[in-house]
């Protein structure tokens, strides 16, 4: 147990020295200990108790909302103020500090004319954008200055003006510093006119994408067959056995195609180039790595990041539900196996209390039969069910890319959800100290980045409906993460 946490001692100091240290004057050392203390803390518990003495829930939740709330406080106590001389701003685009030997370097770098200058200047409103300066850098133009008129109003007032002057040779951005002022930045843009030749390529490859689907159908298709029970000989001997594998496979593959589609429409209403989505099919393990999609241009607004984000977790879950409940009707009550078989892959003994609203779901189609010591032998279309709901879990996973941290950026900004994708990885480490299963997450979290593609338009907030369905979301992630409290689990008599 030492040995993990030395372990998680040093990636989480590598992780703060690498993404934390930049925007932030308080010592790193200060913000590693109090990421560290409940992990400490738990260690100590099970040190000192046992693992066989549950964890209060005082003590698993406490820790975490106490250091999350000083976590974020040291964060912002050390950022610059804009009273600041020297601030220094780091955002997705450019590390940009004003010093005289960068302005010297700017005009170097100046990759429009004086002319040019003079009419970017004048696409700035006073009364919309009080424009200051501009700074040349090598990724961008960074137009800096006070917002005076709504933050949406502003964008497409100034985004007009220059796209007057420069056709469509920039993009323009808006975000926020570090220092909570807005800024616009002008990027070479990919899409150009003079680049047409390449967007010209198709986008979409439907005969590809028709035959990734039929492969996976038949890999998840012998995946579903083993699930059944059969065996490689049964399936040699007479192919028609291998039907028992396709309500497991018809079910898998709604699941993750519904998913990824609502993707795809949701980017297609917004005018975002995107391809179809693409499955992985592989011979083992569940048949499949999933599905995806690729989007080809940037994402308009922050709206539009949280809809295309929210999309597919939603669209996989409202299948998922009714074919685990039909699942579960076909599946069967068993006698809880012994500590050591009652794992997460257990399809024919689960234990579904891992999971609060798994275990809810079972006990209210198995009933009576559900009771205390039993686990659940999984008929194949409930375990497509129940891939889908970890599906929705990881998605659902506020870090990075993945759709719970565009939606947590959508909502909050990109600072912050850089801060809640760190905590939430250090809590997946700590989580996998406890239960092993969740070892693959924790290591699939750690490798992809914490940060993502800031939209166009990076400072328009979400409207209240936006900001409610984004908090469902995140209460969907804990009812299938968290596991079934004690007092729930005696009330259910499960």
């Amino acid at each position: 147990m030492w040995l993990l946490l030395i372990i998680l001692g040093a990636i989480t100091y590598f992780l703060v020295k690498r993404s934390v240290a930049p925007i932030t004057r308080t010592p790193v050392w200060i913000i590693w200990l109090v990421m560290m203390m409940p992990a400490l803390v738990w260690t100590i518990w099970y040190e000192f108790v046992g693992q066989d003495q549950p964890m209060p829930l005082l003590l698993v939740v406490a820790p975490l909302i106490i250091c999350f709330t000083v976590y974020v406080w040291l964060i912002r106590l050390g950022q610059p103020t804009t009273s600041d001389k020297n601030i220094k701003e780091n955002s997705a685009i450019v590390d940009s500090q004003d010093t005289e030997k960068s302005t010297e370097e700017s005009q170097k770098l100046r990759p429009i004319t004086i002319n040019e200058e003079k009419s970017l200047r004048d696409c700035f409103p006073w009364a919309v954008y009080y424009l200051q300066n501009l700074d040349y850098r090598p990724q961008a133009i960074l137009c800096r200055g006070k917002l005076r008129t709504a933050p949406e109003e502003a964008y497409k007032s100034i985004k007009k003006n220059i796209e007057q002057v420069f056709g469509d040779r920039f993009l323009v951005l808006f975000q926020e510093g570090l220092s909570g002022g807005p800024f616009f930045a002008l990027v070479p843009n990919p899409w150009a006119k003079s680049d047409k030749k390449e967007t010209e390529k198709p986008l979409t490859r439907p005969f590809f994408a028709l035959g990734l689907l039929l492969v996976t159908l038949l890999t998840t298709t012998f995946v579903g067959a083993e699930i059944a029970g059969v065996s490689r000989e049964m399936m040699e001997a007479n192919s028609r056995v291998l039907l028992q594998g396709i309500p497991y496979s018809l079910g898998l593959i709604a699941i993750l195609g519904l998913h990824e589609l609502s993707h795809y429409f949701t980017a297609v209403r917004y005018k975002i180039a995107t391809t179809l989505p693409y499955f992985i099919p592989i011979p083992f393990f569940l048949g499949t790595f999933g599905a995806f999609i690729q989007m080809k241009s940037p994402v308009p607004n922050r709206k539009a990041l949280f809809d295309v984000a929210v999309a597919g977790p939603l669209g996989g879950f409202i299948i998922t539900i009714p074919l685990l409940l039909w699942g579960l009707s076909l599946s069967e009550v068993v006698d809880l196996p012994l500590n050591e078989a009652s794992t997460l892959l257990n399809f024919q003994a689960l234990d579904p209390r891992f999971s609060f609203l798994f275990a809810v779901l079972a006990k209210l189609v198995l009933g009576s039969s559900f009771l205390v010591g039993k686990a659940v032998h999984l008929h194949p279309l409930a375990v497509s069910g129940y891939v889908g709901l970890i599906v929705t879990a990881l998605n659902l996973m506020p870090v990075g890319q993945l759709d719970g941290g565009h939606i947590i950026h959508a909502m909050y900004g990109q600072r912050t959800a850089i801060i809640v994708g760190q905590l939430t990885r250090i809590f997946m480490l700590v989580l996998a100290m406890i239960r092993p299963e969740f070892l693959i997450w924790a290591i699939l979290l750690f490798l992809m980045p914490v940060s993502d593609q800031p939209a166009l338009n990076d400072v328009t907030e979400l409207d209240n409906k936006r900001d409610l369905l984004g908090l469902f979301s995140l209460i969907l992630l804990l009812s299938i993460l968290l596991p079934l409290p004690g007092a729930i689990a005696n009330w259910l008599s499960i």
